[in-house]
């Protein structure tokens, strides 16, 4: 219950400062406006229309980045061999922020469709990879030990004991990607599409509509 009260305090407040003119109406729109122009935008088709290309973009490309990131996390975690190729040039990838990396994605693929979806893609296949491979090495190596006393075969305790033990980890991971997902289509989107919520949402900035801007938000 108090989380909620927080919650209906931070709309209240914010319905207070647009109402009484504390915030001007061109830097925050009040509450009302949003709804309105949810409902224009909505009656139009044009929010249909983004949510669509959005969700289809950050669909593909969060499918190929699970793919990828779950590949590359269980080929480091479970090899050693898959560890030293793998992991260092991944660590590294790590730290550069994605949105950097956007003008040489530009540069190699375009303005296109596929620009859009390998950055996504990129985006959400990192913080997998990071958490599967560590959920992977993660696990209690007694439980290894006692899998090979009986005999267990190698690839029956890679999938029972390793990857179960990892799927805590792989959730957490996978949360956080499509988490980032969108985050990524949303840099994306700005450069040359022509739908999309990343869309609207420039468009809404050039032409000073917050009403808008926080409908997409």
């Amino acid at each position: 219950l108090l989380s909620w009260l927080v919650v209906t305090a931070v709309l209240l407040a914010w319905w207070a400062v647009t109402e009484f003119g504390i915030v001007p109406a061109h830097a925050l729109a009040a509450p009302i406006d949003v709804i309105r122009a949810g409902i224009e935008a909505t009656t139009s088709g044009e929010l249909p229309a983004a949510i669509g290309a959005s969700l289809t973009r950050v669909a593909i490309g969060s499918f190929f980045g699970v793919i990828t990131g779950l590949v590359l996390g269980v080929l480091a975690g479970l090899s050693v061999v898959g560890q030293a190729v793998v992991d260092r040039p991944i660590q590294m990838l790590r730290i550069i922020p994605f949105n950097a990396l956007v003008p040489l994605f530009i540069l190699f693929l375009g303005i296109g469709e596929p620009m859009k979806i390998i950055v996504v893609a990129y985006a959400v296949a990192i913080p997998l990879y990071i958490n599967t491979f560590a959920g992977i090495r993660d696990v209690d190596r007694k439980l290894v030990e006692v899998a090979a006393v009986y005999r267990i075969p190698r690839i029956v305790i890679a999938v029972q004991v390793l990857l179960r033990g990892a799927l805590p980890s792989v959730l957490t991971g996978l949360r956080f990607s499509l988490g980032v997902a969108w985050i990524a289509l949303v840099t994306v989107e700005v450069v040359n599409a022509g739908a999309g919520l990343g869309f609207m949402l420039n468009q809404a900035q050039q032409f000073a509509r917050t009403e808008i801007v926080l409908l997409v938000v």
